[in-house]
């Protein structure tokens, strides 16, 4: 299976492991809870997969490499404690919680958040004096004398002895308690991936057109040859800092992470070629409607190598800006959240004081400092606001379980709040409607900024497939850009709130298409 299949399995399982009956036990018996067994080469993700299952299910994870550990480490360092029986005292050998154990609960106590996924990476791997201490972990949830908490679903991951030496293969008895999943590299799976972890165009350009390249483990006579995915995504990220400080992207570099000399020469040579695509053809102006007519006629004579080039640049030009206008429309809802709780508990206060007024002759200056203390209300909601959200996602980072882009939006919106409160506090407001609205004002900022980039990208949009349109008509560059638009979570969210015309009509006109090609094997079929 590949790793998306594989990470459903193992999204399930942690899922219905975890579900309790009506008295509050685990329908599934812990001890009838196999951990799962991730076996894959290495570099495929197997790691980044878990950190996604506690994100999306919102637990906790801790992880480990087994081959950073010894028997004392695993299962704890010896003691004497003294103890009776039956009258008589006895010294008796006893072990410390391990250090693996221990630091289960130390995310339990940093978090809160009380069921995890316990990751064991390269347990295969093990050192020969831990060896024999796996299995009875595997079955009872134990090293040495001390209990993986419940509530905790243990998951490991190793690779096959072809790709470590260290490998060390379990027997029947231990592969018994297991659930074993069998994971094989795929690029169109990593490529979903990648399209959202934002790896270089270049890249994912190259291996569309040699797919073969994207992994590969080889013995030659100088020694091993691999490419893994995470070398391709560790380049892509010094690739786009090398861009952003105008440093030039060599050979010399590629091979620090392309550990196969023809792919560093080849990919190193479509780099080139790609960076000159670039300047060669303007993205940024056929998105905004200002190439000129020599764009589209070199495009249209263009070989089919240089064709998915381009589509891939503008592609992924128009899906960085729908990513951020996506991740932007989630930020603004949250801002719009804590204004509508700000103002719901002003007015449940300022219907306090009505009440005291009908009850109680309140003087001029009496109002004005109830309208201030107010005013100092909203300041407080604000600071308790900021403490909240700096609390949850420290909390959520502790667990493991928060993903880079919820780290992004959480510390948006801290910034937003604390640039209100501090604004809030230098501003000479005197009472709580002047204060709600400048905090309006302050959001209402953040809201047209947020339609203005949603406009561009309208148009960003329309541009592109006029561009395609014009260029390629409905062939398989117009596929690709449907394909893409549909496929990618953030484009098909973006085009199901705002909509687009074009891309509506063309995925219209290719199921026809469809249907039409459905009639005409059927009448093949039939023979008639």
């Amino acid at each position: 299976m590949n790793i998306k299949q594989a990470k459903e399995y193992i999204k399930d399982s942690v899922k219905l492991y975890l579900k309790k009956d009506d008295e509050g036990e685990y329908r599934i018996p812990v001890v009838r809870q196999r951990p799962i067994f991730l076996l894959g080469a290495p570099g495929i993700g197997k790691t980044a997969v878990m950190e996604q299952i506690a994100q999306e299910l919102g637990i906790a994870i801790v992880s480990y490499s087994m081959t950073h550990h010894t028997r004392q480490s695993a299962l704890g360092l010896p003691f004497i404690a003294h103890k009776e029986f039956e009258g008589l005292s006895y010294d008796v050998s006893e072990y410390t919680m391990s250090e693996i154990i221990a630091s289960i609960y130390d995310v339990m106590s940093e978090s809160g958040i009380k069921e995890g996924i316990f990751f064991l990476d390269e347990i295969n791997c093990v050192s020969e004096t831990l060896a024999p201490s796996m299995l009875q972990f595997l079955q009872y949830k134990v090293f040495g004398r001390h209990r993986v908490p419940d509530g905790w679903v243990i998951v490991t991951a190793g690779n096959p002895p072809e790709y470590n030496k260290s490998v060390r293969e379990f027997d029947i008895v231990t592969l018994d308690r297991m659930k074993i999943l069998e994971v094989e590299a795929e690029y169109q799976v990593w490529k979903e991936y990648a399209k959202d972890r934002n790896i270089h165009t270049a890249i994912l350009n190259y291996l569309d057109l040699k797919k073969e390249d994207f992994y590969q483990v080889e013995t030659t006579v100088r020694g091993k040859n691999y490419i893994t995915a995470r070398g391709w995504e560790d380049l892509s990220a010094m690739m786009l800092l090398y861009e952003e400080e105008g440093m030039s992207v060599e050979e010399s570099l590629i091979e620090q992470y392309i550990r196969n000399p023809r792919v560093v020469k080849e990919f190193g040579a479509y780099y080139d070629l790609y960076r000159k695509y670039q300047k060669d053809y303007r993205v940024a102006d056929i998105l905004a409607g200002t190439a000129p007519a020599s764009a589209g006629e070199r495009a249209r004579k263009a070989d089919f190598d240089e064709r998915l080039s381009l589509m891939g640049m503008l592609i992924d030009y128009v899906q960085h800006d729908i990513r951020e206008n996506i991740e932007q429309y989630e930020y603004i809802n949250n801002i719009l959240n804590h204004m509508k709780a700000i103002k719901n508990s002003v007015g449940a206060d300022k219907d306090v004081i009505g009440s005291n007024k009908d009850s109680v002759e309140l003087s001029k200056g009496n109002l004005e400092s109830d309208r201030g203390r107010l005013k100092d209300r909203i300041a407080d909601i604000l600071e308790n606001q900021i403490s909240g959200r700096e609390k949850g996602m420290e909390s959520l980072m502790k667990a493991g379980s928060l993903s880079d882009r919820e780290k992004r939006k959480q510390k948006k919106v801290i910034r937003f709040l604390t640039d209100c409160e501090k604004a809030l506090k230098q501003e000479e407001i005197d009472d709580a409607d002047a204060a709600l609205k400048f905090l309006k004002a302050r959001y209402d900022d953040e809201a047209a900024l947020y339609k203005s980039e949603t406009q561009d990208i309208k148009m960003k949009l329309h541009y592109l497939f006029t561009f395609v349109e014009d260029t390629f008509g409905t062939g398989n560059e117009m596929l690709i850009l449907l394909t893409e638009c549909t496929v990618n979570k953030d484009s098909a969210k973006f085009i199901g709130m705002y909509g687009c015309d074009e891309y509506k009509r063309h995925n219209e006109e290719l199921m026809v298409s469809e249907r039409g090609d459905t009639i005409m094997e059927e009448i093949a079929r039939l023979e008639l």
